[in-house]
């Protein structure tokens, strides 16, 4: 799995006091933290929208997930990394609102279904796109069509297994990994078109 830039991680003790208030909901604490994890919240949903005024939308829509399931993070069970967990909490229901929104604006994406996965060989280890820097490839990503985008993104940087992602899009395990192939062949054709360097490694 493909690793997305982190949020800068406060000092322990200060995020600590800062859930304490979230949970009370105290405004000024809400809105320190949502200043903290903004960027980060919003890079992720950039990811499925690839459009900003959307993603901004799926953001604020996420965070009012993320104050109202707070009571539910349990900060004590993460005594030595407390800032890594929450950013993880945090990147989960901003995928699962993007993906919510993604689904509203793109409901004939997944409308025909794709040929079986079967006849697509999967890649095993690791491929030339594992060589790409992440910003390099986010740039790619945003090339492809909405539906690819969707399956690259929750299986080669969420980690989502395809049956999780056929449960979060509405479509067939097969479908997803049609697309999948398709994706990574069309990031292929993309590196070919840019001479990129990364590309090599498909012709040795």
């Amino acid at each position: 799995m493909l690793r997305s830039v982190a949020a800068p991680a406060p000092d322990s003790a200060l995020l600590t006091e800062l859930l304490a208030g979230c949970r009370q909901l105290d405004r000024a604490c809400q809105r320190q933290l949502y200043r903290q994890y903004f960027s980060y919240a919003l890079s992720i949903c950039l990811r499925y929208l690839h459009d900003r005024d959307l993603a901004q939308e799926a953001v604020n829509d996420g965070f009012l997930k993320v104050f109202q399931e707070l009571p539910r993070f349990d900060a004590s069970r993460y005594p030595e990394d407390l800032a890594g967990s929450l950013r993880g909490w945090v990147r989960r229901i901003m995928v699962r609102t993007a993906i919510d929104q993604f689904r509203r604006n793109h409901r004939h994406a997944f409308q025909t279904e794709l040929e079986a996965a079967g006849q697509h060989p999967a890649e095993v280890g690791s491929t030339p796109l594992d060589t790409l820097s992440f910003e390099e490839l986010l740039r790619l990503i945003g090339q492809l069509p909405p539906a690819y985008r969707a399956v690259f993104n929750l299986f080669a940087i969420d980690g989502y297994s395809h049956e999780e992602i056929a449960e979060n899009l509405g479509i067939s395990v097969g479908t997803s990994k049609s697309n999948l192939f398709k994706a990574r062949t069309q990031l292929k054709t993309l590196l070919k078109q840019q001479h990129h360097h990364a590309y090599a490694g498909y012709v040795r």
